[in-house]
């Protein structure tokens, strides 16, 4: 998300930073490049042009027109109004009521809805400890009923059994007697979605919420439709108190207009975000880290916490132990590596977390660290036999041919990923000796494709 904004800004900030003061007319120019950004990022016109307004009556100010670095001093102005227009604070659920606490979740067919329901229900239980309790008033397709009943069983989240011939309320109110019979402590009710916003629709969504006075009344939306994210947000927003937004499919929004619209047209705060297809791919919605993102300065707080929980700790430890008695990093190490990252999103998620990182174009993302490859490279590790992956030293030309085989790859593919193994084995050592981490940093640069953006290294490009 927030690609194309992000190399834009980015850039025109990089162009201010060579000027010696802040002047009006280099103020102008560079405004000019941010408003076209946000245009270009499917930025509701409104919320743009508050945005420039606001960006340039700081930006005139003395200080700032005074300041020797006017590129630092424009990126802090910028950051400040991003984090204002998307929401100045993280915003929690609300839990302040008699248990259970009940989840009204809305949307327009087609938003990721159901799953949401599924992905939510699984960050309460996981995070919060959360009893969670779900169902189904979609009466108009069975199809979600059955999805939702299968999701809720393979997360091990209670679940009430609705049909297409029940009314919407009464499914909700017998589901709530149910969580509180099995005490319960959340109610998540999924709702009907219609392809666009009518007139019935809201008259049915209206009735339930009244009948069932939710907690939380949460639009979930798909952040790919843009503007029309921002004005179907509106449009609900009219009709149900809404406390709340989900943005979902932002993995595969590359211009973020969505986000920094629905909160300045609705005036609701956002407070999840969908990642991806699976369903611990959900995120609370933090305004100030993911500015950071977009103006390129990382996101270390959010990787250290998807560190803290998604990281095998025993195995983590397992590795630092033979690592301190002198074995050496070995492919099968390698293997659990490329597993441990693949839980944490893969490479392109990691990197997108990094400071200066995100300065990477995303074709470059795309072509050279490319997800799919660590899915090659896994087959590739997993058609070797146990000593060929403890001693890659004895990987010859015939068992090159017999592993491509077996991995359905080719002999040049072996060639690349033997050739990263020795890189990333290098970079092990290094970690195990005094000032490691620096010492992988560096590693790290050298092998990324022309090394780090304005790090002045050659790179030697990623092995694939």
């Amino acid at each position: 998300m927030f690609e194309s904004l992000s190399t834009r800004l980015q850039k025109t900030i990089k162009n201010l930073t060579g000027s010696g003061r802040l002047t009006e007319k280099n103020i102008q120019d560079a405004l000019r490049e941010v408003r076209i950004a946000l245009l270009e990022a499917d930025v509701a016109l409104s919320v743009a042009k508050e945005f420039i307004e606001q960006v340039k009556q700081q930006a005139l100010g003395q200080d700032v027109m005074h300041s020797l670095t006017p590129g630092q001093a424009l990126i802090k102005i910028v950051s400040d109004e991003l984090i204002r227009l998307m929401g100045e604070t993280t915003a929690e659920l609300n839990f302040n009521v008699e248990p259970p606490a009940i989840i009204l979740m809305a949307g327009l067919q087609g938003s990721g809805k159901t799953t949401t329901v599924a992905k939510l229900g699984r960050l309460l239980k996981e995070k919060h400890n959360k009893q969670v309790l779900v169902t189904s008033t979609d009466i108009y397709r069975p199809a979600a009923i059955e999805q939702l009943a299968t999701l809720a069983n393979s997360l091990g989240l209670s679940y009430s059994p609705s049909t297409i011939h029940e009314q919407p309320v009464a499914i909700a109110k017998r589901a709530i007697e149910q969580a509180k019979r099995e005490q319960a402590e959340v109610v998540i009710i999924d709702t009907a979605g219609r392809l666009h916003i009518d007139e019935a629709m809201m008259q049915e969504i209206k009735a339930l919420h009244q009948a069932i006075n939710p907690i939380e009344t949460l639009f979930v939306v798909d952040s790919m439709t843009g503007q029309d994210a921002a004005n179907s947000a509106k449009a609900f927003n009219d009709t149900l108190p809404l406390t709340g937004i989900i943005l979902t499919k932002t993995d595969g929004d590359a211009r973020g207009g969505a986000a920094l619209s629905v909160k300045f047209i609705t005036g609701k705060p956002i407070k999840f975000i969908g990642t991806g297809e699976k369903t611990d791919a959900l995120e609370v919605f933090h305004p100030d880290r993911i500015v950071s993102r977009i103006l390129g300065m990382g996101d270390i707080l959010s990787l250290i916490e998807e560190v803290e929980q998604k990281v095998d700790k025993k195995n983590a430890e397992k590795v630092a132990q033979k690592f301190k008695k002198g074995k050496a990093f070995d492919l099968q190490d390698f293997l659990e590596q490329l597993e441990q990252m693949n839980k944490m999103g893969g490479m392109a998620s990691l990197l997108s977390k990094l400071p200066g990182i995100p300065n990477i174009s995303p074709e470059v993302i795309k072509s050279q660290l490319n997800d799919k490859k660590f899915v090659q490279m896994k087959a590739i590790i997993q058609s070797m036999t146990r000593k060929e992956r403890r001693f890659p030293d004895i990987i010859n030309g015939s068992r090159k041919i017999r592993i491509a085989k077996g991995s359905g790859t080719e002999v040049q593919d072996i060639n690349r990923l033997l050739k990263q193994f020795l890189q990333m084995q290098k970079m092990m050592k290094k970690l195990t000796k005094k000032g490691g981490m620096k010492n992988m940093m560096r590693q790290m640069q050298g092998m990324m494709p022309g090394g780090f953006p304005g790090s002045g290294s050659p790179g030697g490009g990623l092995p694939f």
